[in-house]
C-alpha cells in the first residue's frame, strides 16, 4: 500500500488529466470525480484511479484535494452545496485550487474550509499540458506556509519551479497579472503578423527582426509557431484567454486601478470569442485578425 497522500482531482480537462497521469506516474494513489465526458476519466480510470460520484465522496476519500477547472463559478459549484467538497472535508486536509480564479473569490471559500477544519491553498499554473505530464510547471502557491510546507513534496512532483508567493489569493493575483501580460503580448504579436501580411512583408522577416532584439520572448514564440511554421504550441483557448484577462480587469477596478493596457487584448479576444472562435487557441488570433483586416486589404 502506498504511504503517499491520497489525491482526490476535480476537472480532467487538457490540463487536470497530464496533471492526473504524472500523480499516477509517480505513484500518488487518485480519485477522480465523475464527470460525463468520460474519456479523461476512463483514462485515469485505466491506470488504476478510483472514481466517485459526488465532489463531497472525493473529499471525503483524499487527503488532498486538486481542483483545475475553468472558471471561480466552477470552483465555487464543486465547493459548496450537500455535495460540494467543503462538506466531505475534515480536520488536516488540504484544498489546493489549481485554476486561474478571482481572489476574492479564493478568500472567501479559505474561510468557509478552514471552519470544516481544513486548509486551502491556491495554487495557478505557468507552462502547458505537455509540461504537466513531464513534472515541468510553473506553480504559484499561496497560503498557510504550513500547510505548503506538508504539500510541497507533491507539488515538486508536478512542478520544476513550485514558489510560495504569499497568503491565499496572492498565486491568483500574480497569476491574472501574467495572464494580463502575456495575452496583451499574444494579441499584439498576432496583430502584428496580420499587418505584416496587409504591408507585404513576409512573416518570417518580421519575426527575424524583432526576435534579434529585446522583444524576443517565449510568448512571441508561441505565436510564431503558428503563424510561421503552422504548429500550434500553446494549447491556451481564446475563450479561456478571454476569461482570464476579464478577471484581471475585476481585479484592477476592485482596487480602484481601471486598467488600460488590457483593455485592447480584452475587446480583441472578446470579439474574437462572439465570432464563434472561443474553442480555437490563442496563437491562432493571428488568424482571426487576418480574417478582421480583410476588407481593409480588398479595397
Amino acid at each position: 500500500m502506498s504511504n503517499k497522500p491520497k489525491i482526490g482531482f476535480i476537472g480532467l480537462g487538457l490540463m487536470g488529466s497530464a496533471m492526473v497521469a504524472r500523480l499516477q506516474a509517480e505513484g500518488f494513489p487518485v480519485t477522480v470525480l465523475a464527470h460525463r465526458r468520460r474519456a479523461h476519466v476512463d483514462a485515469a480510470l485505466a491506470r488504476g484511479a478510483e472514481e466517485a460520484p459526488t465532489a463531497r465522496a472525493l473529499a471525503q476519500a483524499s487527503d488532498i484535494v486538486m481542483l483545475c477547472v475553468d472558471t471561480s463559478a466552477s470552483v465555487e459549484a464543486r465547493m459548496r452545496g450537500p455535495d460540494g467538497v467543503i462538506a466531505g472535508l475534515s480536520a488536516g486536509k488540504v484544498v489546493i485550487d489549481f485554476g486561474t480564479s478571482l481572489p476574492g473569490s479564493t478568500t472567501a471559500l479559505g474561510a468557509e474550509v478552514a471552519a470544516a477544519g481544513a486548509t486551502m491553498l491556491d495554487a495557478p499554473l505557468g507552462r502547458t499540458p505537455a509540461q504537466a505530464v513531464e513534472g515541468k510547471l510553473n506553480i504559484m502557491g499561496a497560503g498557510d506556509p504550513a500547510a505548503f510546507a506538508r504539500v510541497k513534496p507533491v507539488l515538486d512532483s508536478l512542478g520544476e519551479n513550485v514558489f510560495h508567493v504569499g497568503p491565499l489569493g496572492a498565486g491568483h493575483t500574480l497569476k491574472l497579472i501574467n495572464n494580463f501580460f502575456a495575452m496583451t503580448t499574444a494579441c499584439a504579436m498576432a496583430e502584428a503578423f496580420a499587418m505584416a501580411d496587409l504591408a507585404g512583408l513576409p512573416r518570417q522577416k518580421l519575426f527575424d527582426v524583432m526576435g534579434a532584439g529585446p522583444l524576443r520572448s517565449g510568448m512571441m514564440e508561441f505565436i510564431k509557431a503558428h503563424a510561421v511554421d503552422g504548429e500550434i504550441q500553446l494549447a491556451f483557448s481564446i475563450a479561456n484567454a478571454r476569461k482570464d484577462i476579464g478577471y484581471y480587469g475585476e481585479m484592477a477596478d476592485a482596487f480602484e486601478a481601471p486598467s488600460q493596457m488590457s483593455i485592447g487584448a480584452q475587446n480583441a479576444l472578446g470579439l474574437a470569442r462572439a465570432d464563434g472562435w472561443g474553442a480555437r487557441m490563442v496563437p491562432e488570433m493571428t488568424d482571426w485578425f487576418g480574417a478582421l483586416f480583410a476588407p481593409a486589404s480588398s479595397d
